[in-house]
């Protein structure tokens, strides 16, 4: 096929709010060693999108500077050295950033086949979910069959999916929103709803026996309070600060019930470390979404040129499940 030499795309023109993605046009990039190029048909919207959007979560070195970091589409041109992708397959992928333009380029180990009967629209928003989910519940968090999981957020696309991947694994999921509407769509999936403005999310799980896997990504007057809730030799995974990465907690607690507290960002890691989570998602996961266990959550569609609205709409916390870019 032949390729286009320019694309649309959308900037971060200066660091701020939703108003600086302006659209550009920049030259199509080319894949390297390793790599794939992909046209894009939808770009998932994330809050490291938003993060680096305002100045607090550079892209890393040799990453384009254009937000975007999952889409789906179709692979456009192979770089050297690439097995097991044609041009032309359907694909879906985690990206170094990039993904709010016609074209992007990702290593391709880091992509994934579209699952048989998913959409091209909810396809685009199951990488970043995804990767970000196993590898912090199961590959880092431990996550085993009849454990109690507790993710806050459980309405965002990380909570949705979340939810779903760990009843799928047989633990029993509890899950934190702030509206009956949120609790919901939490129940719908199979958690146990709670309603952080009307229920205390503490004295609820430890009436349970305590949660032995916490899921974060609030931070700040959560933390002390996660202790609260974990039972004994539980864990807690950090992915994000929303609220604050500082808080006061006694460490006593966790030395007198063994309680084990870590935390990853996705971006930063090698690509190596991308490539074996995603051998991971295929062999695990993807099953999961073939046998109906494992769907997207989709909130609402934009054109790619009004992701400002896209980004106001995530940053409004009023969504529920994944919010996705059209691009072609």
């Amino acid at each position: 096929m032949t390729l286009a030499q320019m694309m649309t795309a959308v900037e971060i023109t200066a660091p701020g709010g939703p108003e600086v993605l302006k659209s550009t046009t920049r030259a199509v990039p080319m894949p390297g060693p390793g790599e794939i190029l992909i046209e894009v048909a939808y770009a998932g919207v994330n809050r490291p999108d938003a993060l680096q959007r305002a100045g607090a979560y550079k892209a890393p070195p040799g990453a384009s500077d254009l937000p975007g970091l999952e889409c789906s589409g179709r692979v456009a041109a192979l770089g050297p050295d690439v097995a097991g992708w044609q041009v032309g397959d359907p694909v879906c992928a985690l990206l170094p950033g990039g993904g709010y333009a016609e074209y992007v380029v990702t290593p391709a180990a880091h992509a994934l086949p579209v699952p048989m009967g998913v959409s091209l629209r909810d396809a685009a928003c199951l990488p970043e979910t995804c990767f970000t989910v196993w590898s912090n519940i199961v590959m880092r968090g431990g996550l085993k069959a009849g454990e109690r999981f507790l993710v806050h957020g459980g309405s965002s696309g990380i909570g949705t999916t979340a939810i779903q991947i760990a009843s799928a694994l047989g633990a029993r999921v509890f899950a934190t929103a702030g509206s009956a509407e949120k609790c919901a769509a939490c129940a719908d999936l199979g958690a146990t709803a709670i309603n952080y403005r009307e229920q205390d999310f503490v004295e609820l799980l430890r009436a349970e026996g305590g949660a032995d896997l916490v899921l974060d990504m609030v931070g700040g007057s959560y933390i002390a309070r996660n202790i609260k809730a974990m039972a004994d030799d539980g864990r807690m995974v950090f992915i994000a600060f929303l609220e604050s990465p500082k808080a006061e907690i006694n460490f006593a607690q966790i030395m007198l019930r063994r309680l084990t507290i870590t935390g990853s960002t996705l971006r930063p890691q090698s690509d190596a470390a991308k490539a074996e989570i995603a051998a991971q998602l295929r062999d695990w996961v993807w099953p999961m979404i073939d046998a109906g266990k494992l769907r997207v959550i989709h909130d609402s569609e934009y054109p790619l040129a009004e992701a400002a609205a896209a980004h106001a709409r995530m940053e409004s916390n009023a969504h529920i499940g994944k919010i996705v870019l059209k691009v072609r």
